[in-house]
Formats: structure tokens, C-alpha cells, sequence
């Protein structure tokens, strides 16, 4: 007998519980199998990017995360020959220019994966209940053409349960079994670096007082670098191995070895240092050949594996889950074709390729790239899914390194604008599609009302205008004060459509869009 479910998720990381998340806020019936019994113990990524907290937002876990990572002025780099180097240099965001545009409500933090991932697990279990399975792994899956058909095994006591989906997705990182089942292959180049990360806890707290950090990274002749994961007693120091390396040391008579090395590079002789774990570690820089084969899907790490210099690889992760939910939700409620999911690899694998290059350029170059909090607030998206403005060339979707230039062009995310109350424009989204407008247009009203019949979440908003000022919200949103004008937002918060003729046809507008 098998369990029948609309999508199963392979992987409970935090894109895994964040796409399970978001699933259940669409009302996506689907199930979640991890094979470790908890949430990581181990720190491994910690930056969390402006895109990935609106995200969370919108999942109402802002404030949460907030919580549990480090303060806003920590986000810093750290260069110096150990922690005590008197001549070091810290870099970070620095303030913004008195009178720019804010660019986000929800600015990126510190917060380590093993304090992410139970707040995401916490709110996917309260959301989904017994659908979430830690403790479960994937031995095997089929598929028929109508569906996957998957066999799981509970690692405790070895029970095997067949369950029956619609979708299969891999969230199962680097080594995904979903990957490989379904025959999609991986390219780019492996071993650009290889670390061993060492867990410890030491009183640095006070060491680095005047120089808190995100990383601190060691110039000649120090070697590797330090990770805060509290800035106080807890802490990672990744230290790069040779070609004559044979190992992580594993034996306990290798604990002063560890010790020691952490003592040289931290320049504290005498530091109290208890060693936690350790783990070796490549840097890869690869990209799956596709994210969908038929009904199999990838995300996260089982679809890129990107260099953690830059801290993008969790947050392009998240973003996958964000573009990947509501189509899946569209395809599962009807209102949507099949094809829909097409367009998931067209936005999303050409950021990907992007991120990976921009991350592989900072391992080579690593004393001089910066933290960019806002890297991918400029992903711009060219699929099926947008409907592109007049001018629009067909370049694949894109990042903008030169920084966010915010705009209401079909593909790009929806600007933030601060509303007389104080919220974002990114608050009035959700969690179907958005038509915004200058007012309550009967006609506006009229087409969405068609939609809605037609089975289409869609909500219209109205946003605060003002022709004579150029800083009121809609035309701060459009560059422009267009009575008429209105602004179609997917699920996602990117900008699926934007006209000003109340007499379009919305309807097969949108059926173009969800490829019905």
C-alpha cells in the first residue's frame, strides 16, 4: 500500500524545509524525507542574504531568524595575519548615503544553519505535521509518466514505506540521490580547495571585541580563517590543506595537533580551546545540466554547488524553493500546465551560472571581494512566465553586479517602497497573484473577478498615489503617476506584467503565463 501525496521533497536542509514551508502557505498537500534523525549540528553556511530574510518574511519568520543571528554590524570581513594583528582591515556594507533609496525591508544577518534549520523544521512541522519525516531515507523511485513512485526507509528500524507523488524534488544536496536516480548530470570543475573545518569553542569573545566579524581571513603568513558562529565562544576555523595532506585528523591523540594549529592562527598561544568535530571539505563550482527531467526536479545544492566564498550558495538554495513553490502549486490546483515548470530552470539555472562565476572569481581573488547583501535583488527573469515589456531583448534571466537598479520591468522583483504605515510594498503581496493598482479601477476589478472564476488566485491592491509627488509609493513603483496603470505580481514577488489599458485581457493574459 503506498502513502499518496502531491510532491515529495527529498531533504530537509534549510532549502528543503523552506520549499516545504512555502508549499503548505500555497495549500500543496506533499511530504518531506531527510535521512539524518535532526537539523544539522554543524554551523555550515551562516550568511543570510536581504532576498532570503523577504522571503522569510513573507513566511512571517523574519523577526525570528533576526532572533537568532548576530547583530547587523558583525556583517563584516576581517583581514589580518591572526585576530590580533594590530594592522588588520574590516570591510563591510558600510552605512548607506544619507537620503538613498532603501532597497529592501528585510536586510541580510548571521545565522548559522544549525540555529536556521530548527526554526524552518518548527514552522514546517506546525504546518504539515506528521508529512515531515526526519529519520527517512530515499532508497529508490520510479517513474511512469503519470507520477513518481518512490520506496523510503526509516533509519531507525529499517521499516519501508512505498509513497506515491505527483513531484519529486531533490533538496538533497551535493551528492543527491535524486540527481543520480533521475540520470542528470553534473558539470564544471571540482577541487578548487580543500579544507579541514574544525568545531571549537575558545574565549575570543573578547579578543575580537573591536573587530567582530561574519569571516576573518588570514593574510601571510597566516593560513585560512576563522567563521564566527557567535563571536563569542563558538567558532569554526577552516584550514587549507595541501596535496600532501593525507586527512582529517580523526585519532584523539590528534586533539593537541588541532589545538595547536588553532592557537598559530588565532596569534593567542595560550588560547583555552576545546575541539567540537572536524571535517574535510572540497570547493566545488558546479551546475546540474537541467533542474527538471519529467516529473524529478532538483534544488539547492543538488542542482549547484557553488564556493561559500561570497556566501551565496544557501540563499540561490532558498531563492530556488520561492521560484519552485507557487508553480507547483499551479500545476497541482489545475489553474496551471505542466509546462509552467519549464520555466523554473529557465529563471533559475541561468543565476545559478552566474552566482558560481561570481563566487569562483572571489576564491581566486580572496582579499578584495565584498559582502553584497543585495546580489540577488537584481535577479531579472526571462521564461514563459513573464510576459516581457516593449524593448525587452530576450537575454537569458540575469543578475546586475553593478548593483539594484529597482524597476517595475516584467521579470524583475517588485521594488520596496516604504507605504504611509510603514509596511513594504513587498507586504501587500501574496500568497497568489497581485494586481496593483492606482485605485480601485471598476474595470481592474471586473478582470480580476474573471480570473478568479477562471481559478486563478489573484487579489487586487490598490497602492496609495499622489501626481504631485514624486515620493509617493506608485510612483515611486513606476517611475511615473499613470492613473490607469497596473502591476501583475506572481507568488514570487517578481513582476509577471505591467500595462496601463484597463481593456487587456487579463484572462488570457494569465493563461499565457501559467501555460494552459
Amino acid at each position: 500500500m503506498a502513502s499518496e501525496t502531491s510532491v515529495l521533497v527529498v531533504g530537509g536542509g534549510p532549502v528543503g524545509l523552506t520549499l516545504s514551508c512555502l508549499l503548505s502557505g500555497q495549500g500543496v498537500d506533499h511530504m518531506l524525507v531527510e535521512a539524518h534523525r535532526t537539523t544539522s549540528p554543524f554551523p555550515k553556511a551562516r550568511g543570510v542574504a536581504a532576498r532570503s530574510m523577504e522571503i522569510f518574511r513573507r513566511m512571517a519568520l523574519e523577526e525570528e531568524v533576526r532572533r537568532a543571528g548576530l547583530p547587523a554590524e558583525h556583517v563584516c570581513f576581517y583581514r589580518g595575519r591572526d585576530l590580533v594583528d594590530p594592522d588588520f582591515v574590516r570591510t563591510g556594507l558600510g552605512p548607506r548615503p544619507e537620503g538613498a533609496d532603501e532597497h529592501t525591508p528585510s536586510p541580510g544577518l548571521l545565522c548559522s544553519q544549525d540555529a536556521l534549520e530548527p526554526i524552518l523544521l518548527r514552522r514546517a512541522t506546525d504546518l504539515a505535521g506528521r508529512r515531515i519525516r526526519f529519520g527517512t531515507r530515499l532508497l529508490s523511485f520510479a517513474e511512469d509518466g503519470a507520477g513518481v513512485l518512490a520506496v523510503v526507509e526509516e533509519t531507525g528500524s529499517g521499516i519501508r514505506h512505498r509513497i506515491r507523488a505527483d513531484w519529486l524534488v531533490g533538496c538533497d544536496g551535493a551528492a543527491s540521490a535524486v540527481r543520480d536516480g533521475a540520470g542528470i548530470a553534473m558539470e564544471g570543475p571540482t577541487g578548487l580547495g580543500r579544507y579541514l573545518s574544525i568545531r571549537f569553542e575558545a574565549p575570543l569573545g573578547d579578543v575580537v571585541r573591536d573587530r567582530a566579524s561574519a569571516s576573518y581571513f588570514l593574510t601571510t603568513p597566516g593560513r585560512g580563517g576563522f567563521l564566527a558562529v557567535d563571536n563569542d565562544r563558538h567558532w569554526i576555523y577552516q584550514h587549507p590543506l595541501t596535496a600532501e595532506d593525507a586527512g582529517p585528523p580523526a585519532a584523539p591523540s590528534e586533539h593537541d595537533r588541532l589545538v595547536d594549529l588553532i592557537r598559530a592562527a588565532s596569534g593567542v598561544p595560550d588560547l583555552d580551546v576545546t575541539v567540537r568535530d572536524t571535517a574535510t571539505w572540497r570547493m566545488d563550482a558546479r551546475l546540474a545540466a537541467d533542474y527538471r527531467r519529467s516529473r524529478v526536479l532538483l534544488a539547492g545544492d543538488a542542482a549547484h554547488v557553488i564556493p561559500p566564498t561570497g556566501g551565496h550558495g544557501m540563499n540561490t538554495g532558498i531563492g530556488d524553493a520561492d521560484n519552485l513553490a507557487w508553480k507547483l502549486a499551479a500545476v497541482a490546483s489545475g489553474y496551471a500546465g505542466e509546462a509552467l515548470l519549464d520555466s523554473y530552470a529557465a529563471e533559475r539555472r541561468p543565476i545559478a551560472r552566474q552566482v558560481i562565476d561570481i563566487s569562483t572569481d572571489n576564491a581566486r581573488n580572496r582579499d578584495s571581494y565584498r559582502i553584497d547583501d543585495e546580489l540577488l535583488l537584481t535577479a531579472a527573469y526571462r521564461s514563459t512566465a513573464v510576459s516581457p515589456g516593449p524593448g525587452t531583448h530576450h537575454e537569458p534571466s540575469t543578475l546586475r553586479v553593478d548593483g539594484l537598479h529597482p524597476g517595475c520591468r516584467p521579470g524583475a522583483r517588485l521594488p520596496h517602497v516604504r507605504l504611509a504605515d510603514g509596511a513594504s510594498s513587498l507586504d501587500l503581496l501574496g500568497p497568489g497573484f497581485t494586481l496593483l493598482t492606482a485605485a480601485d479601477s471598476p474595470a481592474w476589478l471586473r478582470q480580476a473577478e474573471t480570473a478568479r472564476q477562471a481559478g486563478v488566485p489573484l487579489t487586487v491592491r490598490p497602492v496609495p498615489a499622489d501626481a504631485s509627488s514624486t515620493r509617493a509609493p506608485w510612483s515611486r513603483l513606476l517611475g511615473e503617476a499613470v492613473p490607469t496603470a497596473a502591476v501583475l505580481v506572481r507568488p514570487d514577488g517578481h513582476v509577471a506584467w505591467r500595462g496601463s489599458d484597463p481593456l487587456t485581457d487579463l484572462q488570457a493574459l494569465l493563461r499565457r503565463l501559467l501555460a494552459r
